[in-house]
Parts: structure tokens; C-alpha cells; sequence
């Protein structure tokens, strides 16, 4: 039996996993760059790591490449900020977030990967998820429990919905119950309501289940493109998490899936400081995810207690700041079409977080480890 199918979305953290979110959570901004106990990926140097820190493994950066140019082809030429990868790109881990290796040769754990997808395929893929995925219908967010959410009108060209940054700011949204809650408008969506976007299983927040039936598909070209960095997690639902300064996401687990296959999770945007437990729950790992920075939870640390204590003001690298009003911001978007959100992406920090739901592959599904 999968090891997940014993635990429960309902259990409390340990009180030492709680305390340390707390900790983090009250940290001063001044005092985030000095503390001893935030593990900044950016200052890892492989020759002289700190204690506990180690090089797992390396990756290969030839698929990645193939990968990134598949993915990005007619939409964007590289930018300035995108340095040649490394042949070998490091991948760390954690002695006390350990992994249990179920495949021969495979290494598992809290695998830590920082600056993996280049500015490039960054922009690209958050103007997919946004301009494409967001105004599927079929995409629900944290708005359709208490919203009638409708659509922007159909773009001629394509005959789908257009993004919402590009739809009438003051449109509203009526209340399922308008003694609880006031219409909303879409500048009010996209600056502070709008939470979490579900893709592919749609995941029932309240229940803390997966609705039976056939889910929506996931996006095939994100699948391809995070296959080709780990090619053990089938990308079968996502949740995009989306955080402004004084934001938080509260400690959990991510156990209603029904399999042990490992967490692919992707940081956009402002620096966000991420928890994970140790393997005795008796202590944590507090570290500092930036734009590009991805996390690959497996093994043991698969179940591991994580949360986000802390979001960064002002600390979105300049280059994507002014997203979505970047000019050409991909899939043929002409430039000026979202110049009223220039700056948006500023103050914001995305996280996508890919699982698989079950080990019941179909044959294009299935790939060889790293």
C-alpha cells in the first residue's frame, strides 16, 4: 500500500514544526538576510557547503535546453537575463529531510534546484497560466465557491476567452450569497481576491478530495516541460498559488493524492521563505525560494510538514516586474495590451505546485529517471 493512503489532511503539525512557523512568520525583513537558519540557494557554493547540505546529483542541462526551446519556440528569443545553463546543473538536498529510495540508482528527497527555468521560459509560462489557463472555465479558483465567476468575451481570432488582464476592469461579479459578500470587480480579482487557480484535478479544498469523474485535462506543453526536469511525476493537476507582501500559506500536507510520487513546486516572482519539516518532525529547514528556484519533494520528504511563513516585499528581480505589460508577452500577444497591469507582477509571488494524482499512467506518461 502507497504510504500516503496512511496519512490525513486533517492531521495538526508537531508543536516544534508550528513554533518554527511562527518564528518565520514574525521574522523582521532586516533580519532575513543575517539569519543563520534561512538556507538561500543562491549563495550554495558546491565546494563549501553548510553543515547538513549536500549535491545529490546534477543534471543534465542538453534535455533542458531541448526542453525550454521546444517550449518557448515562436514566442520569445532569449532575453539578456537568460546566462548559458551549466552542463551540469547542481541538484541539493538536506541530510534531515532524507529520502527513501524506492527505484535503484534513483535519489529522492527535498531536491533543491535554484534558478532552474531561465527568465525566458518564466515570462512564457506565466503568460500561459494566466492568459490561457485562468479563463478556462473548467480551471476553478478560491472565487467559484462564492462568486458566479463569468468570462471575458471571446477573442475573434481564437474564439476562446480572452485573458482577464485585458478585460474591462470595472466588469463585476455577483455573490452566490449577497448577505455574506459584496459584488467584485476584475481589477479587484486580479490585485487581491484571486488565490488559487486548480489545473487538470480539481482538487475540492473544503472536502480535501479529488472529485470523482474524469478531470479537465492538464496543459500538455507545461507537462512536456516539467517531464523533462523530472520525468518520475507525471503532471496530472497543479494548484497555482498566488501571494502578496503579508501573505502566508499555512503549514500541511499533501497527502489526498493516491500515490507517493513526488511535488514539483516552482517559484515565480517575489522571494518567498519556504518550510519543511525535518524527518523526526522535530525541527525544520527554512529556505529562500526566488524566481526560477523549483523544489522536488519525494521519497520521505514527499510527506513532509511545509508552509510558507513569509513573503518578500520588493524583492521580484527587475526583469519580470513590469509583467504582464512586457511588450510581446508571448502566444502572438501584440505589445501595449496589458499596460493598465504594468507592475503587477512586482508585488506578487507565484508558486506552481504540479503532483500526480494516481499511479495509473497512460504509455506517453511514462519516461526514464534523470
Amino acid at each position: 500500500m502507497a504510504q500516503i493512503k496512511g496519512l490525513s489532511a486533517y492531521d495538526r503539525p508537531p508543536d516544534p514544526v508550528r513554533i518554527c512557523y511562527k518564528k518565520y512568520s514574525k521574522i523582521e525583513l532586516s533580519e532575513v538576510d543575517n539569519d543563520p537558519g534561512i538556507l538561500d540557494l543562491r549563495r550554495l557554493d558546491p565546494d563549501q557547503l553548510p553543515a547538513g547540505v549536500t549535491v545529490a546529483q546534477s543534471m543534465s542541462s542538453q534535455d533542458l535546453r531541448l526542453a525550454f526551446d521546444d517550449f518557448i519556440r515562436g514566442s520569445h528569443c532569449p532575453t539578456e537575463e537568460d546566462a548559458p545553463l551549466a552542463e551540469n546543473i547542481p541538484v541539493f538536498a538536506h541530510n534531515s529531510i532524507s529520502g527513501q529510495r524506492a527505484i535503484p540508482d534513483l535519489l529522492a528527497g527535498l531536491l533543491m534546484i535554484p534558478e532552474l527555468f531561465p527568465p525566458t521560459v518564466q515570462i512564457e509560462l506565466l503568460s500561459r497560466l494566466f492568459h490561457r489557463d485562468l479563463p478556462n472555465p473548467e480551471h476553478q479558483t478560491n472565487l467559484h465557491l462564492h462568486y458566479d465567476v463569468t468570462y471575458p468575451e471571446e477573442a475573434e481570432d481564437t474564439h476562446k476567452p480572452k485573458s482577464f488582464f485585458e478585460d474591462d476592469p470595472s466588469r463585476s461579479f455577483q455573490p452566490k450569497d449577497p448577505e455574506v459578500h459584496k459584488p467584485m470587480t476584475v481589477q479587484s480579482l486580479l490585485e487581491k481576491k484571486l488565490r488559487w487557480v486548480t489545473l487538470g484535478g480539481q482538487y475540492d479544498w473544503t472536502a480535501k478530495v479529488y472529485p470523482s469523474g474524469t478531470p479537465p485535462v492538464f496543459p500538455s506543453d507545461i507537462a512536456n516541460l516539467l517531464r523533462a526536469a523530472f520525468p518520475e511525476t507525471s503532471a496530472q493537476a497543479a494548484i497555482l498559488n498566488l501571494y502578496s507582501a503579508g501573505d502566508t500559506l499555512s503549514v500541511h500536507r499533501d497527502v489526498s493524492e493516491d500515490c507517493d510520487v513526488g511535488l514539483i513546486s516552482v517559484s515565480f516572482g517575489c522571494d518567498g521563505l519556504f518550510l519543511a519539516s525535518h524527518d523526526d518532525g522535530n525541527g525544520c529547514e527554512i529556505i529562500r525560494l526566488r524566481s526560477g528556484d523549483t523544489v522536488y519533494m519525494s521519497g520521505k520528504s514527499r510527506f513532509a510538514w511545509h508552509g510558507v511563513p513569509k513573503i518578500l516585499p520588493s524583492s521580484c528581480p527587475a526583469w519580470l516586474a513590469d509583467w504582464p505589460s512586457m511588450g510581446d508577452t508571448g502566444a502572438g500577444m501584440p505589445p501595449g495590451r496589458y499596460e493598465m497591469w504594468k507592475g503587477w507582477m512586482a508585488g506578487k509571488r507565484i508558486n506552481l505546485n504540479v503532483r500526480q494524482m494516481t499511479t495509473s499512467l497512460s504509455s506517453g506518461d511514462k519516461a526514464a529517471p534523470v
